[in-house]
């Protein structure tokens, strides 16, 4: 060995690259033992490689890796010493601190690293958190545990994909060290290749990014929210009283009778706030916020092209980044955590009676989250009232159906009505007595009830509207975000990555061209290809979705008649449902797979476009993925509501599909039932299947698949293995937060099913809120036990959902209309009853309906194969239409009836539509969307705030008034000596004239 080599086979564990490695190692990367066969080539392979460095940062040392081979003691005596001394772990809470025990973990960063190439990270230039590290950054390693080079581990060749990320890595942190941050480094976890990077926001950072945000805090003034008097305050005691068991047990729920004046922090004004405490000053979302946003701003510079954050994880720089959760929510001896806390009183199956701690759910999650959950919570106690209305209207179904004269017409089989083939050939004639089931349960939800559920869930859905704008103006007070909406566009039209990334592609496309470019950014033209993309893209899903639907409608009429054929004369009498139940069953199948395929292509069609900022990124987001899921949920309802038997021609003259299929009809009671059918099996299929199932199956199912790849790759070291995870090493193994949009969507989807067609299904209110009273647990669960943390997120309110959710409460008053009108007997019944009725009952209805067809003008090859089937001879039977008979003139023409009750219909639309959409606006009118005591409380807010800067000022002037006087006064007595006295009273004049300086 040449005597300059130091060999490097047995390491201390205080090695020279922890956080106190002396100078002479700073800057070192090893390389492979090759590098002596080839020196030269080796080092011009390494610079061409990061040629793109700055001239400072080029410099690699480069020394043989045996040179420093026999320092340090064996690794079986630090494992011994470290055996003996104190847990370090459990100093810094176990990943919630750094090492110190003192500096709280804000954020964290992962990042693979491969074993092999542990040699080379042993000298990795990083960076310290002192001061002096921000003016020489890269010149020390993070402080924390390092990878240890084992004993005879042979150097692979330099992976260079691999140094490109480290040296990423490097200038990042650097970075943010440059920033004010606090970094260190641990490597030495139970998940091997995995690395963390720990970062802490210092106070200095924290006061000066929270001016920068304008985070409102609270001051040192506290003020007395006003209080109902009299007879309210009576009713508001007795109701806390009753609803006390309800109200979960945690402070943050308790009723405010003060409440502290906020601003927005600002350094200079620091003796405004409470800093009493400053640990606790800035929470832990917080602080959390405040690293990230520091995250976003700073950028890599060494790559082709600046790269922040997003772009780091999406390179795969780093695999991840969070904040961590506050610690465990289960297990013994656990200290005291908001985690904790919301896992027993919010989290759990056992207290769905209880409220929301809404207050506790924004202070950890923010307030995002926050609207969401209240929303939800909002929403779900709305449908109670609803349900209940559902539930009397399908009693009053029910306890009237034996009085309901059509539908007992219908299954007298003494009218002796004797009905046309349902199908060509293979079916023959029916008795209409047959369909009495199916008429019978028709009344349930086509009754004269079911009219006014109609009005009744659109002024419903009018006051959900405003009672949750209200509800959203108190959050708004008691969450200091009044006035926020200025603050935030700061914050939010930061450009994303990816644009950046395609303006600067332009920029240098330009360049290249030898044009001078002023500061570029993306036109129309320069997203046509994507404007065309989507545009094709959503009309073919679109296509895609009817065209399913239309094959559903193909196998419902091949079904129907392959099923007529049987012998047996029940099978020929559960046809229908037998057909419909099935349709509806591949219906929702197809429905729940193209909700999934939907939502992956609605995010790269908007990830083509590549909106500027996060916000217009999320809002076309949400459109396209509405968009495409409203259409695959509700066209097969569609259907069924107004196309199914409209176009189905008569006897003797049907319409045909391919010239094969004869489109099929409606039930002699009508649609809607079968609509009814089509709509509660979606519904409660989806919400069973997608919504529940999925939710708990598919997390559950990633994080087995987790942890059964990280028990593959665990050592087989017991010491290793019993040792307790670090929190930052527990977060890592749960699932990323995806974002609210999912969580939104299924509630917007389920909003339609309870709106749009809640004429046909009285009962959806009641089925939406046993599935909500089940998902708030649910989503609770899954926020709290499930997901890694994610990043508060400020807003005022819950976005364009807003104007989704008054879009559909307004289409939903349209629908409900055509509903009534064309879909149920409604309009019918009351044309029969004040036109043609001789009694003025119900009775000969059904007759009144249907009209006659001569069995002799059916077409060649069409007629039933059997028409004695019902043992006797038809020559004239009945189907559902207003027709001529065919004694007539004109023969199987439409009829005067036709129009008359097409007019009533019509008719009937205008002037529901109009009385309604009157009485919602009207609702919306006299509702104030800021309740009164709040607006109160926010202006006595703004007066008290104003009365703190008159008195700051007015203490100002007097100060300086008195430093005047003071100043007047010394300089009269200094004009009263004599020039007598001036020798011996030279040192008091001095002082005289040296104190206006002073001042």
């Amino acid at each position: 060995m040449d005597k300059d080599e130091i060999h490097l086979r047995r390491l201390p564990a205080a090695a020279p690259w922890g956080p106190h490695a002396d100078s002479e190692f700073h800057g070192v990367d090893f390389l492979p033992e090759d590098l002596n066969e080839a020196p030269e080539e080796t080092v011009m392979r390494v610079n061409k490689k990061y040629s793109c460095l700055p001239a400072e940062e080029k410099g690699i040392h480069i020394i043989n890796i045996r040179a420093i081979e026999d320092i340090g003691y064996d690794q079986h005596e630090s494992t011994l010493l470290n055996s003996l001394s104190k847990n370090p772990d459990a100093d810094c809470k176990y990943g919630l601190y750094f090492r110190d025990g003192k500096r709280k973990v804000d954020y964290i960063l992962v990042y693979h690293y491969k074993k092999s190439s542990a040699g080379r990270t042993l000298a990795r230039r990083v960076h310290h958190n002192d001061s002096s590290a921000r003016s020489t950054k890269q010149d020390q390693p993070l402080p924390g545990k390092g990878v240890h080079l084992e004993m005879g581990e042979s150097e692979p060749h330099v992976d260079y994909h691999e140094d490109d990320k480290r040296f990423r890595r490097e200038e990042y942190e650097g970075n943010l060290v440059e920033a004010g941050l606090e970094l260190e480094r641990d490597e030495d976890t139970k998940i091997h290749g995995i690395g963390f990077v720990k970062i802490h926001a210092p106070w200095n950072v924290l006061c000066r990014e929270a001016e920068f945000l304008k985070l409102k805090m609270p001051t040192k003034k506290m003020y007395q929210i006003n209080q109902t008097h009299g007879l309210l305050k009576k009713i508001n005691s007795v109701i806390q009283k009753i609803t006390e068991p309800i109200q979960p047990k945690v402070a943050e729920h308790k009723p405010q009778t003060v409440k502290r004046l906020s601003y927005p922090f600002s350094r200079e004004k620091q003796h405004l706030f409470d800093l009493s405490d400053r640990d606790s000053f800035f929470d832990s979302k917080t602080r959390s916020t405040i690293v990230y946003e520091i995250l976003k701003r700073t950028t890599c510079t060494k790559a082709k092209y600046s790269m922040g954050i997003t772009s780091l994880l999406a390179n795969g720089v780093y695999s991840a980044a969070y904040p961590l959760h506050d610690g465990d929510y289960e297990g013994e001896n656990i200290e005291p955590n908001d985690r904790k806390l919301l896992c027993e009183e919010w989290a759990s199956y056992g207290v769905f009676y209880k409220y929301q701690p809404i207050d506790l759910v924004r202070k950890y999650f923010g307030e995002k989250i926050g609207l969401y959950f209240a929303w939800l919570g909002v929403y779900t106690q709305m449908l109670i009232p609803a349900s209940i209305v559902g539930i009397i209207v399908f009693l009053y179904g029910c306890a009237t159906v034996d009085e309901n004269i059509p539908s007992m017409e219908m299954c007298d089989q003494r009218n002796n009505i004797t009905m046309c083939p349902l199908c060509d050939r293979t079916c023959s004639y029916w008795k209409m007595s047959s369909a009495c089931a199916t008429a019978r349960a028709s009344h349930l939800f086509d009754n004269p009830a079911t009219v006014f559920f109609s009005v009744f869930m659109a002024l419903w859905a009018a006051t959900f509207m405003e009672h949750w704008k209200r509800k959203q103006m108190r959050l708004n007070y008691r969450w200091d975000l009044t006035g926020f909406e200025e603050e935030e566009e700061a914050v939010k039209d930061h450009p994303r990555a990816e644009y950046e990334a395609k303006v600067l592609e332009k920029s240098l496309r330009k360049e290249h061209k030898h044009k001078e470019t002023d500061k570029e950014k993306l036109t129309w033209k320069d997203r046509f290809p994507a404007y065309l993309t989507n545009f094709v893209g959503i009309i073919f899903m679109v296509g895609l979705t009817f065209a399913i639907v239309f094959g559903v409608i193909i196998y419902r009429i091949s079904t129907a008649a392959a099923l007529a054929i049987s012998s047996t004369p029940s099978g020929r009498s559960s046809v229908r449902v037998t057909v419909t139940a099935t349709a509806v069953i591949i219906n929702l199948v197809v429905i729940i797979i193209l909700d999934e395929v939907y939502g992956c292509i609605a995010r790269w069609l908007t990830q083509i476009e590549v909106p500027k900022t996060d916000k217009n990124f999320e809002e076309r987001l949400i459109f396209k993925a509405f968009l495409l899921k409203f259409v695959n949920a509700y066209t097969p309802i569609f259907y069924v509501a107004f196309f199914k038997g409209r176009f189905v021609g008569r006897p003797g003259d049907y319409v045909y599909i391919f010239h094969s299929f004869r489109m099929e009809e409606c039930a002699p009671g009508g649609c809607l039932m079968e609509l009814c059918i089509q709509l509660s099996i979606i519904m409660l299929g989806k919400q069973l299947i997608q919504n529940n199932l999925f939710e708990i199956g598919i997390p559950k199912m990633k994080k087995f698949i987790r942890y059964m790849k990280l028990k593959r790759r665990r050592s087989l070291d017991h010491e290793e293995h019993m040792k307790k995870k670090q929190r930052y090493e527990v977060d890592y193994n749960l699932e990323p937060f995806a974002g609210l949009t999912p969580e939104y969507m299924e509630m917007i989807i389920q909003f339609g099913f309870v709106t749009l067609f809640v004429a046909s299904f009285p009962l959806a209110p009641l089925f939406a809120l046993l599935n909500n009273i089940i998902e708030i647990r649910l989503d609770a669960k899954k926020f709290v036990t499930e997901l890694r943390r994610p990043v508060a997120v400020r807003a005022k309110d819950i976005g364009i959902w807003y104007n989704i959710l008054r879009g559909i409460g307004k289409l939903a008053v349209i629908i409900n209309a055509f509903v009534i009108s064309f879909t149920s007997d409604f309009i019918p019944r009351l044309v029969y009853l004040y036109m043609y009725s001789e009694n003025g009952t119900m009775h000969g209805f059904v007759n009144h309906t249907l009209s006659s067809f001569n069995v002799s003008d059916f077409q060649a090859g069409t007629a039933p194969n059997d028409p004695m089937d019902l043992g006797y001879e038809v020559q004239i039977c009945r189907y559902k239409d207003y027709r001529e008979p065919p004694w007539s003139e004109n023969k199987y023409d439409i009829s005067k009836d036709f129009w008359a009750v097409l007019a009533a219909r019509l008719a009937f639309v205008i002037v529901f539509q109009n009385l309604v959409m009157f009485m919602s606006d009207f609702v919306d009118w006299i509702i104030p969307d800021i309740p009164k005591d709040i607006s109160q409380q926010i202006h006595k807010e703004k007066v008290l705030m104003v009365e703190v800067f008159m008195r700051e000022e007015q203490g100002k002037l007097q100060m300086l008034e008195t430093w005047k006087d003071k100043d007047k006064k010394k300089g009269e007595n200094c004009n009263n000596h004599s020039p007598r006295l001036s020798r011996s009273h030279s040192g008091s004049l001095s002082s005289c004239h040296s104190y206006p300086l002073d001042v």
